[in-house]
């Protein structure tokens, strides 16, 4: 309401000097507007004005830099202005007198009594509250119900080594975790005909509420990083979070207040009801974290592929051995995408290296810049794994407006006090997903999988076999093999010397990067002319995999391998073993059918652009409709036991060739 609104009505009948003071008040009324309120609604308003000239400034034009440094200063200033006036930030006031401030909350997954519980935990300036939402009848007020708290003054982390004594961590079986990302796609699809058709309300709230329960599902259970901590005078508590990143933020933001004079205290009952009753007004995260919750006109997030560059980095105090990964959102938590070669000894480190990262859904990129530690005493015995030493990390919103341009954005993200410079390009899935055959028959990308077999006399293509070979010597116990992007120059380097069938193949593969020589692998069999599973095939696959009796899809899916060219069931058959003694190495490399089924699903089977353009009419549809059937057909080869090609040859026979 405007200063205006607020102005005294003039009396109906009066003195002079009534009149005299009502023209004093509104003087002063509007001075007051003036002073205090214009300034800040300009901004505002100078704020909406910067971001849609944003919107429609072409990225390569000169103007375009100094449009983003506005907008960023404009937002920054009307940020700090509403830290300073948002009640949530107003201390509380204990029975004895102290004040304290809500500094951080947000939901985490708890282990308690050896189950998985969310609980919403908010860092204090002087304390750690975790809690939980009390159910209330309809129309009383919500509350929180303390689980426990701990005293800043006697928090602290336990080192990776103490960890061995602490409960293990048990991860959520990757199959189950499958099923309710492509229940949620499903329910999403369902949701989205129902308003197109204009559905009754009730059926799309039973539809919403559906979705709910399986996100909050996926929520609970898809995080695996340990964050430990203990309270000196007695318990420990472990919460599991999905990233780095927000165990780095909640230990940093921990340590930060602890660097202060705290001293230890006991809370009785009544200071711990207060603090818990002033939770809900104070929290800063309101709504657990799944799309659900979402209102309908915010964005779906991007689908498809985001090229990102990571070229360099400064701002370090001493050498170091420096390395980043990326990091983007899906389906409500983040996961590790790419890494960097770990740049030795070094201040400033030049990486200037390309990486392409599959979005689904994606709306968040992060980058953490990392120290390798080389000590293998610190090893946290949660996961095997050395523990590295975070320098800085960073997010960006990844903004469609900013992204879907044919041109390289070039931006610098700022990490406590270090700077990385990067630059990122998006692939929509459906430009990304055309096949273009190759104009030159005489390389093996782009062309057909039966002219290079052919060609060369061989049934599986030298270079399936060569990346193959390589990944089995030394990169079948590499964390996150085939998940984490390859440098794009090494892949594109070993394209170039496989196209030309160099002789120094065997040597470049020796000394290449194991994710490049990986990453060239699932780009040979995305650059087919059609997928190896062939376009003719789609739909009778589709059709398989959602049969419910279970000989019945037996027969199917069988006999659709049946139907394959030989080249192609060959080269499937031998990847697919492939694959299966990758997956054998799991507890060591992370990476189980399932996962290897989410990479390669997509690539070895999709439709035909025609079929795609008949039956899609989004991005995010593509996914929600085909994808997840797409791994579910490759997950079933994968689990099914071992399949003989002349056994398989021996049967056809006994079958129709018709599909």
């Amino acid at each position: 309401m405007g200063a205006t609104e607020r102005w005294p009505q003039a009396p109906a009948a009066g003195t002079e000097a009534a009149m005299e003071i009502l023209l004093i008040i509104r003087f002063c009324c509007n001075c007051t507007y003036a002073l205090l309120y214009k300034p800040i609604d300009r901004v505002t308003r100078s704020t909406l004005v910067l971001h849609d000239l944003l919107k429609h400034t072409p990225v390569d034009h000169p103007d375009y830099p100094l449009l983003q440094d506005a907008l960023r200063i404009s937002q920054n200033f009307l940020s700090s202005i509403n830290e300073d006036i948002d009640p949530r930030r107003t201390a509380v006031t204990t029975p004895k007198g102290e004040t304290r401030q809500l500094v951080k909350d947000g939901f985490l997954v708890e282990v308690s009594e050896s189950s998985r519980k969310l609980r919403h935990v908010f860092l204090f300036t002087d304390v750690l509250l975790c809690a939980k939402l009390k159910k209330t009848s309809a129309g009383k007020h919500q509350q929180y119900d303390c689980k426990w708290y701990i005293p800043l003054a006697d928090l602290v982390f336990p080192s990776p080594e103490e960890s061995e004594a602490s409960p293990q961590v048990h991860p959520f079986p990757d199959h189950e975790l499958e099923d309710m990302k492509m229940k949620i796609s499903a329910l999403k699809s369902e949701i989205q005909k129902e308003k197109a058709n204009k559905g009754q309300s009730r059926a799309i709230e039973r539809l919403k509420k559906k979705m709910f329960e399986n996100e909050f599902l996926l929520l609970l259970n898809s995080p695996t990083i340990p964050f430990r901590i203990h309270n000196r005078n007695g318990k420990s508590y472990l919460f599991l979070l999905s990233s780095d990143y927000e165990r780095s933020e909640w230990r940093e933001a921990i340590q930060k207040l602890q660097k202060k004079d705290l001293q230890a205290f006991v809370l009785s009952s009544v200071e711990l009801q207060v603090l818990t009753g002033s939770c809900f007004k104070l929290r800063t995260v309101h709504n657990i974290p799944v799309t659900s919750n979402k209102d309908d006109d915010e964005s779906p997030g991007l689908y498809g592929f985001l090229h990102v560059i990571v070229h360099s980095a400064k701002g370090f105090k001493q050498s170091a051995n420096l390395y980043c990964t990326l990091e983007v959102d899906s389906f409500g938590y983040f996961v590790s995408k790419a890494k960097t070669r770990v740049f030795r000894d070094t201040t400033e480190p030049k990486w200037d290296e390309e990486f392409e990262i599959e979005l689904e859904g994606s709306q968040s990129l992060r980058i953490l810049c990392y120290e390798k530690c080389y000590d293998k005493s610190k090893v946290n015995k949660d996961n095997n794994e050395i523990v590295d030493k975070i320098m800085g990390k960073g997010q960006i919103q990844l903004d469609p407006q900013t992204v879907e341009t044919k041109n390289w954005h070039t931006d610098v993200i700022e990490m406590n006090g270090i700077k990385v410079e990067f630059s990122m390009k998006f692939t929509s899935r459906d430009t990304s997903l055309k096949r273009t055959p190759s104009k030159k028959q005489t390389g093996v990308f782009g062309v057909k999988i039966s002219v290079v077999t052919k060609r060369e006399r061989s049934k599986v293509p030298y270079i399936v076999r060569q990346c193959v070979e390589e990944v089995e010597k030394r990169g079948i116990e590499e964390v996150g093999i085939y998940r984490i992007s390859g440098v794009a120059t090494d892949i594109q380097a070993l394209k170039a010397v496989f196209d030309a069938n160099n002789k120094d193949i065997l040597l470049m593969l020796s000394d290449m990067d194991i994710n490049a020589i990986a990453g060239t692998l699932k780009l040979y069999f995305r650059e087919l002319p059609e997928p190896l599973l062939t376009d003719r095939l789609y739909p009778a696959f589709m059709e398989g995999i959602a049969l419910s009796d279970p000989a019945a899809k037996e027969n199917c899916m069988m006999h659709l391998l049946r139907t394959l060219p030989d080249p192609n069931l060959i080269t499937f058959l031998f990847l697919l073993e492939h694959l299966k003694r990758v997956a054998e190495k799991e507890p060591i490399n992370k990476m189980s059918l399932h996962n290897l089924a989410t990479v390669f699903g997509p690539t070895l089977l999709r439709p035909s652009e025609v079929e795609s353009k008949a039956h899609l009419t989004s991005a995010a549809d593509i996914w929600s409709h085909d994808v997840m059937a797409q791994v579910q057909v490759l997950l079933y080869y994968l689990q099914h036991p071992p399949i003989s090609f002349a056994e398989l040859k021996r049967n056809t026979l006994y079958f129709s060739t018709d599909v």
